[in-house]
Parts: C-alpha cells; sequence; structure tokens
C-alpha cells in the first residue's frame, strides 16, 4: 500500500484540507483526512508540499492526436506517443476520435482502436486510457462541416451507423450527427438505445430541428458555437436549444482561439457547473513545432497557435491542463469549479464513470499547484 498526501484534495465535489489518499495496487482504497486518519504501519508516504492539490486525472472526450500522431493513423506507434503526450497534460483517460473520411478507412481505423481500447494494458505508466470512441462523421452538414471532407459525408441510415457500430465492437461511446440531415432522427436514437451519448455538431439546424434531435435522443453538443448556426435573435438555432436545455451538456474549446473569453464565461453561466465539458479538440499538431501535420485523410498547418486547412480552423493544439486555467481565467472560476468540467462532467457524459477520487476508483490522479499547473501525474499508482 502506498499513501499521498497534500494541501489539499479536491474530489472534485468535495474539498478534504490535509487529505491521506491510500493506495493499493492500481486502485485508490480510502480517502480522509489526517486529522481523522492515522498513516497505517509501514505506509510509505509521499507528501507534495503545501501549495499542492490532490485532483482527478483529466478526461478528454473529444481529442484527434498529439505529438506528431493522428488517432486514425495506423502505424502502431501513434496511439502510445499520443498517450503519453496526454499524460504529460494530466489527461488519464480519453476518447480517440474520428474526422470524416472514405468509409472504408473509417471502418478500418474504428476497428484498430477498438483493438486498443481492449487490449490496453494498463499495468504501468504509459500514458492515458482510452475508454471509448468518439464518432466525428460521417453524418454532419455540408453547410456547416468545417474541414470534414464534403466528398466523404454520409446522410444517415441505421444500416451504415450498424456498420460504423459493428467495425468498433460496441466502443462508440459518443457520435456526432447533424440532427437536421433527413434520417438523423433515426440514427439517433438507434444510437441512443445502444448507449451512445449523441452528440449534436457541425449542424445547420433551425431550433424545431435541434430540439428534434434533442426528442429523439441526443444529449450532448460538440464543441459549442463552433461549426454550428449562429445565435441569432430571431433564429436561434441549434444554440438556442443547446444554451437553455438543462439536459443537453455542452463542449467547450477554451484555447482562446475557437472561442472569445466572452462566450466561453457566457456558456459557463448559461449551463452551469455541471452542463460543460472542456474539451481540446487537438491535434496531431499538439505539443510539436510549427508546420504541416495530418487530420485523417487530409493535411493542415499549425502556425501561430492556430490549427487551419484552407483558412479554416482544423482542431487545435490545446493541451487539457491549459484549458482548466483558462477556464479559470476566462469564466471566473476557482480550480475546483474548474476542474469539474475537465473530469466528472465528461465522464458523465461518456457514460463511464470516473472523473472522482473515491474509494475504488482507479488511481489515476495530478498534482497541481494552485493556479491549476501540473506538476505530477500519476496513473494507476504511479508516478510518471
Amino acid at each position: 500500500m502506498l499513501a499521498f498526501t497534500a494541501k489539499s484534495l479536491y474530489t472534485p465535489l468535495d474539498h478534504i484540507e490535509r487529505p491521506l489518499l491510500l493506495v493499493d495496487g492500481r486502485n485508490i482504497v480510502e480517502i480522509a483526512s489526517r486529522s481523522s486518519k492515522a498513516l497505517p504501519p509501514n505506509t510509505p508516504l509521499t507528501d507534495y508540499g503545501d501549495d499542492a492539490v490532490l485532483v482527478p486525472g483529466f478526461f478528454d472526450i473529444h481529442i484527434h492526436g498529439g505529438g506528431g500522431h493522428d488517432v486514425m493513423e495506423s502505424d502502431a506507434s501513434a496511439l502510445p506517443i499520443i498517450q503519453k503526450t496526454l499524460a504529460r497534460h494530466g489527461v488519464t483517460c480519453y476518447l480517440p476520435t474520428t474526422v470524416t473520411a472514405p468509409m472504408e478507412d473509417t471502418l478500418a481505423a474504428l476497428d484498430r482502436l477498438a483493438t486498443a481500447i481492449e487490449k490496453f494494458e494498463g499495468n504501468g505508466p504509459v500514458g492515458a486510457q482510452p475508454l471509448g470512441i468518439h464518432l466525428e462523421g460521417p453524418f454532419l452538414s455540408h453547410v456547416r462541416r468545417g474541414v470534414h471532407p464534403p466528398s466523404n459525408l454520409l446522410s444517415p441510415t441505421v444500416k451504415i451507423f450498424n456498420q460504423l457500430w459493428e467495425a468498433s465492437r460496441g466502443h462508440i461511446r459518443i457520435m456526432t450527427i447533424a440532427p437536421e440531415l433527413d434520417g438523423a432522427p433515426e440514427v439517433i436514437a438507434e444510437a441512443a438505445k445502444r448507449g451512445v451519448c449523441v452528440s449534436m455538431g457541425h449542424s445547420d439546424a433551425n431550433l424545431a430541428e435541434a430540439s428534434a434531435g434533442f426528442t429523439a435522443g441526443a444529449r450532448h453538443v460538440a464543441h459549442v458555437f463552433n461549426a454550428m448556426r449562429p445565435l441569432d435573435h430571431r433564429d436561434p438555432g441549434i444554440l438556442g436549444e443547446a444554451l437553455t436545455n438543462p439536459q443537453l451538456t455542452a463542449e467547450v474549446i477554451a484555447d482562446g482561439i475557437h472561442l472569445d473569453p466572452v462566450i466561453v464565461q457566457l456558456v459557463f453561466q448559461a449551463k452551469g457547473l455541471d452542463g460543460v465539458a472542456l474539451i481540446t479538440d487537438a491535434t496531431a499538431g499538439t505539443d510539436m513545432p510549427d508546420g504541416r501535420y495530418r487530420l485523417g485523410t487530409f493535411e493542415f498547418e499549425v502556425k501561430d497557435g492556430k490549427c487551419l486547412s484552407d483558412g479554416k480552423l482544423a482542431g487545435s493544439i490545446l493541451t487539457m491542463d491549459r484549458a482548466v486555467r483558462n477556464a479559470m481565467r476566462f469564466a471566473g472560476l476557482d480550480l475546483q469549479q474548474a476542474l469539474r468540467a475537465a473530469t466528472l462532467n465528461p465522464a458523465k457524459v461518456a457514460g463511464v464513470g470516473g472523473g472522482v477520487l473515491k474509494a475504488g476508483a482507479q488511481a489515476d490522479f495530478l498534482v497541481v499547484n494552485r493556479a491549476g499547473e501540473i506538476q505530477k501525474t500519476i496513473l494507476r499508482g504511479v508516478e510518471i
């Protein structure tokens, strides 16, 4: 058994001063205050000091790559590099996210990702753990496709969804779809029936079409404000539904590029602390120098902090630790409040549990300072 302590611990819902976090193997066995529980005999104690806070590992539910690699690559070394890159920035679990590509490429990528999920070793500090797949495309709007290749977009049908589902061997946790497309309500209902969190995005839906998507079973909105019909006071569109429906959670890319800081503040005020999931939408260019990288089957350029393809934003180079700090600064949140959007909320969206420090949970946690800067990452009880 190992013991860890610091100045504070955020579960993130609860706050414990001078905590004692006990780990046996890969799991947390107990969390208590040192004032109420003595250190068990012969248990090594790691004290991270008076500026340190123990917090859950981050969960990124919308990420395409990092460290020079894309999650859809066939190169066997790609995912381990991405996972190590994520862990350096506090992400301990994630959903590798596809981008629209030719159907055969998408099916092959889903098969590879399913294998990576099923065969994840998890016996050592190898990196962030894939807990499922986020399918972004091919059921997206041509009008709001962003950089998704138009020739590979498909009209949604249950038959095509079944092909994708079978290729993933049931590991699709989130699917982003434009709810206004013909056939979308049927696909949304079928996906929701199978436990998929259906996310509305890359959409030109009006308010009625977005509401119909919710009625069919959608409960999440992809990178809110980006790649969707703008908010208008007489035509509120999908954003009207996203911002006012408390049963919809909303993804936020808090890099200061995809959203102005005041819009990040607006989303947190509209959705509350339980309604926002911070994402990175990160690409292969993350943690890499400026240059050209791949996203699915096409290239984009990283320059001056932006990912661009034909002048359009193509994901980001945001890291989750920076997203948390930006959320604090943009929305006036404290560390504990911002953490919910990077831990507990995305875990609930993905439907996999986690995102909270408690007895029985896997021992994936971070040591951060009061500003939210990563000091250490502990994966499955092992410090990396």
